[in-house]
């Protein structure tokens, strides 16, 4: 299936949010060896990475497809799709 850039902008911004949930809770609940996690920072913590995981990977092989149809290098695709999510004019 054929993907238009915006929404492999908005996908790789999907990805980015889930990023940084990721970030926030390892923040929040600090490493996990120096305090072990609870069941329920584990579980949450578990449940982001997931999502930011497979969300990656969805925008990735998006890009990498969408590359391939319009004969652009796959390095350039994604360049230009990062940008524009991380930094819209």
């Amino acid at each position: 299936m054929a993907h238009a850039f915006e929404e492999l902008v908005e996908m790789q911004r999907a990805a980015d949010q889930a990023h940084a949930q990721v970030e926030q809770l390892r923040d929040q609940y600090g490493p996990p060896t120096a305090a072990p996690w609870g069941e329920q920072q584990s579980q949450t913590y578990e449940t982001a990475w997931r999502a930011w995981r497979d969300l990656a990977r969805d925008v990735q092989a998006a890009v990498t497809e969408y590359a391939k149809e319009l004969g652009e290098a796959r390095y350039d695709a994604e360049a230009s799709v990062k940008k524009a999510a991380r930094h819209p004019e």
